[in-house]
């Protein structure tokens, strides 16, 4: 939080600027090439899905099916619906790729995500008390979460929570430690929450683990089995992309005095310090939705993702000038820092005292407006 310290008004009003003047040019750039690149993702990403549910029923070619078939759900999840649904392509016109209307195949469903995600965690990103993806309610993330004893648990828990990833984020804005473990919610607010949680979960789990095994006739035992892997595979590899980009150890957490008449420069400098990046081939950012540029989606969460890995350099070459940190390193860098957190927290120390981190006041910048698609 000492950077909040550091920066003059002036400064966090040049770094504003400088931000905007990159998201207004891509914006202004926003074409046909866009339109193909992500009509070219839905063609393989359904190409993939019908190879490998027909692979699934063939045995010798089974490995094959399942590789085929997670590798379309993980980009149904992580390119398509993830960024879709963020109003990324909302420019086109497209009703099929409209962020209000756009469903992806997944256990959540897109109000309830666009709620906690697009508005809850793009917003108050790593606020303390606000952003409720600093742990799911499920796990120690920050040192200035009060220790409690269910935190032993922070590392199987967060092999539990890869493993069903998907449903963890369907059940996410439920917030069920607010009924299981703090008592602020009763059973009949939980019950009516869940409705359309439980609607959208069943479609999703008979369409999965019922219909295409049925139509897999004598082949439903291995339709079933592939299922669940390519399922799996697609909830390990998105938490772990997701998790990378927010719980490295550098990355930092932020008390909610930080939001107090938060200017756009500010907004800006708190999305830089609670985020990070990882190393990868053209391979490696599609099929992570281009969240391993997790800085510039949090800095322009409603630009084209595959747009990040372009204005990257411009944003280092930003932070360089003002002092800011750029957190990057190879996934495996990122992965062994986040879990080397999640074990240190998971033990109860001392918290640290209030840092008394407050934001300067700037009286020639006033909040406006962030570009996010709620």
């Amino acid at each position: 939080m000492g950077i909040f310290q550091k920066l003059t008004p002036e400064q966090f009003q040049a770094i504003g600027t400088e931000l905007d003047a990159i998201r207004n040019r891509v914006l202004a750039d926003l074409g046909e090439r866009d339109a193909q690149y992500i009509r070219g993702i839905i063609r393989r990403q359904r190409q993939l899905e019908v190879a490998g549910r027909v692979m699934l029923m063939i045995p010798p070619a089974w490995p094959l099916g399942v590789a085929a078939l997670g590798a379309s759900k993980i980009l149904d999840n992580m390119e398509i619906g993830h960024n879709v649904m963020h109003g990324q392509y909302d420019f086109m016109g497209d009703p099929a790729l409209n962020s209000q209307k756009f469903d992806w195949d997944s256990a959540d469903t897109a109000k309830n995500w666009k709620q906690t995600h697009n508005y809850e965690h793009h917003t108050y990103t790593n606020v303390l008390n606000r952003d409720h993806d600093i742990g799911y309610g499920l796990l120690r993330m920050s040192e200035e979460q009060k220790w409690e004893p269910r935190f032993l648990a922070n590392l199987p828990l967060t092999v539990i929570l890869h493993t069903f990833f998907q449903h963890f984020v369907a059940v996410q804005n439920l917030k069920l430690e607010d009924y299981l473990i703090y008592k602020t919610k009763t059973g009949e607010q939980l019950k009516e929450e869940f409705k359309p949680v439980w609607k959208k979960m069943r479609k999703h789990l008979a369409k999965d683990y019922v219909v295409f095994p049925l139509l897999g006739g004598p082949m439903a035992p291995l339709v079933f089995a592939g299922n669940v892997a390519a399922n799996l595979a697609r909830n390990v590899w998105a938490c772990a992309v997701i998790f990378n980009g927010h719980f490295p150890e550098d990355v930092e957490q932020f008390p909610e005095s930080v939001i107090k008449d938060e200017t756009r420069g500010q907004w800006y400098v708190r999305q830089l310090l609670g985020s990070a990046n990882f190393h990868g081939g053209r391979l490696m950012h599609i099929m992570s939705g281009n969240l391993s540029f997790q800085i510039e989606h949090h800095l322009f969460p409603d630009l084209p993702a595959h747009r990040y890995a372009e204005i990257s350099p411009e944003v280092q070459a930003i932070c360089k000038k003002h002092g800011l940190p750029y957190n990057t390193g190879s996934f495996f860098q990122q992965t062994l820092s986040t879990w080397k957190r999640i074990a240190k927290l998971s033990l109860p120390g001392r918290r640290k005292p209030g840092n008394g981190a407050t934001v300067p006041a700037n009286d020639a910048e006033q909040p406006r407006e962030l570009p996010l698609a709620a």
